[in-house]
């Protein structure tokens, strides 16, 4: 999906590169299974290459290229249970750990794996089969996930809990979280910000997709959560609010000292970056399934234009 890089490209333009490539990908499925979560990808894909080509200290893939089978779950009779976090890495005290939290951006999350080369492209063709642990709605055991996480927002709870582990063993890797807006809606997601706070865990960063949508439409007629970056503030988190489609500021509040406040980035994306046909479907963006042949062949005729880079 992605084209020759060069030998002189640029961290920026290959993540670029990749965001763009990520798109095109997600959109492809899309296509051709009739459905997926499509506006997701738009908003997080600059934010999920940063990371994975600037941002976090990871390790080469220790999993298989094309994933596996569920194993079963996990007990002390099953030795052959995993989880996905291989494919981020081995882990080792001085590389950074990812923890995926918006479970639904599952596909997009695969899409940069494979993109990166921690994925085969052949691993996706098992999305959503019974069987398979390439999920729809990432499970700890699926490409790129550590934990359990979903809409209920654990995913930051647990986030806290590995790295005040990795604080008191002295480590100096750090934790990086990806979420949702809409997690902050959940009350868990404040209660981990109470400890994370406490604890002053300047080894984690967190990014957040600040897309304004959810489920039910647009966040600030579901439920408003701003001022966001002042409530944050006051919780003692050392908040950023960034253009989510900028590389360099997307990646900028990484490179600080640490400070002893945990790192929170407000990615501020658009639901519809690099496919404006879904803004007609605003303000329900949640999830894309063609309601005619006609729809349909529009997004074709868009996938056509992407391909060609937009001749």
């Amino acid at each position: 999906m992605t084209n020759s890089p060069t030998t002189t490209e640029t961290w920026q333009t290959k993540a670029q590169r990749i965001a763009d490539a990520v798109r095109l990908r997600v959109l492809d499925h899309v296509l051709k299974n009739n459905g997926g979560y499509m506006s997701q990808a738009c908003s997080s894909a600059e934010t999920f290459s940063a990371l994975y080509t600037k941002i976090m200290n990871l390790g080469p893939s220790v999993s298989p290229a094309v994933p596996p089978p569920f194993p079963g779950a996990p007990s002390a009779s099953n030795p052959h249970y995993f989880t996905g976090a291989g494919y981020n890495g081995a882990k080792a005290p001085n590389l950074d750990r990812f923890i995926f939290s918006p479970a639904h951006y599952a596909l997009a999350l695969y899409a940069v794996l494979i993109e990166t080369g921690r994925m085969s492209a052949e691993g996706l063709e098992q999305f959503n089969k019974d069987g398979s642990t390439v999920e729809m709605i990432g499970a700890e055991h699926s490409p790129g996930c550590e934990v359990t996480s979903g809409s209920l927002a654990q995913a930051l709870s647990q986030a806290t809990g590995i790295a005040l582990a990795r604080k008191l063993r002295g480590e100096s890797g750090r934790v990086w979280i990806y979420m949702s807006d809409g997690e902050f809606q959940e009350g868990q997601t404040w209660e981990a910000l109470q400890l994370m706070t406490f604890y002053k865990l300047d080894n984690m960063g967190v990014y957040v997709d600040i897309n304004g949508q959810q489920c039910d439409g647009c966040m600030c007629d579901v439920l408003d959560i701003d001022p966001l970056h002042t409530k944050l503030e006051a919780f003692g988190m050392r908040t950023f609010s960034v253009d989510g489609h900028d590389l360099n500021a997307l990646a900028a509040p990484a490179e600080l000292p640490r400070d002893g406040r945990p790192l929170i980035v407000l990615a501020k994306t658009d639901p519809c970056r690099g496919l404006p046909r879904l803004q007609s479907r605003a303000p329900k963006l949640h999830y894309l399934r063609f309601t005619s042949p006609e729809e349909r062949e529009g997004y074709a005729q868009d996938y056509a234009a992407m391909t060609n880079g937009g001749k």
